[in-house]
């Protein structure tokens, strides 16, 4: 009735709030570097800005993927809102994972950071892993061509995200496995280098789709 007589539909904003996160979590990463204590090495200098920059891309191409799904995506929907919702709390945590990483207590031995740091990068893992799968879903709703969200070709282009962004969920989660922990290249643990692989992937093919 209310809408047959022209009045307004009351859209939620939860896209913004997003959006603001993103933005706050990117700044909290900044802070963390010049708070926490002075580094002892020029190794630990290299380290705390490689960290800071990995947090910093995926943010950034996460948030550059969700912006685009958002301006085609109905938000009405209470999948999407929850979904949204979801995100929120995702990327709210990365800097306190990713702190709890990168970043020792004094006060523990080196056995003891080695297991807090063990844990805080698997939950870092699922909280990667959990982001890129709320992508894939947001890609699967407008790749179905009956919602008529997108032109045919376009609803294509998000089927082929959706694979590539659940595909990358899943190798981000296989990251868990105790082996990747184990072993390191130049000191860096093998989990580190597989959760670059989302980043470089999607720039990869934005470089190839802009041709």
């Amino acid at each position: 009735m209310a809408q047959a007589q022209g009045y307004a539909r009351p859209r939620p904003k939860i896209e913004t709030l997003v959006d603001l996160i993103f933005g706050l979590s990117l700044s909290i990463g900044a802070v963390a570097l010049i708070t926490v204590s002075a580094p002892s090495s020029t190794a630990e200098i290299n380290r705390r800005l490689l960290a800071f920059i990995f947090t910093a891309s995926f943010l950034i191409t996460n948030w550059m993927v969700y912006t685009y799904q958002m301006s085609v995506l109905p938000v009405e929907t209470n999948f999407v809102i929850y979904m949204n919702v979801v995100m929120l709390i995702l990327v709210a945590t990365v800097p306190y994972l990713l702190y709890n990483v990168e970043f020792a207590n004094p006060s523990l031995t080196p056995q003891e950071y080695s297991v807090i740091q063990d844990y805080a990068s698997s939950l870092f893992a699922v909280d990667l892993a959990a982001i890129l799968a709320i992508l894939a879903s947001f890609s699967h709703i407008i790749s179905i061509e009956e919602k008529r969200l997108v032109a045919p070709a376009l609803a294509k282009s998000f089927r082929q995200s959706r694979n590539v962004q659940a595909i990358l969920s899943v190798i981000v989660l296989i990251s868990l496995a105790p082996v990747f922990w184990d072993l390191s290249i130049f000191g860096v643990q093998l989990r580190l280098y597989i959760w670059a692989i989302p980043i470089i992937v999607y720039w990869i093919r934005r470089s190839v789709q802009s041709r």
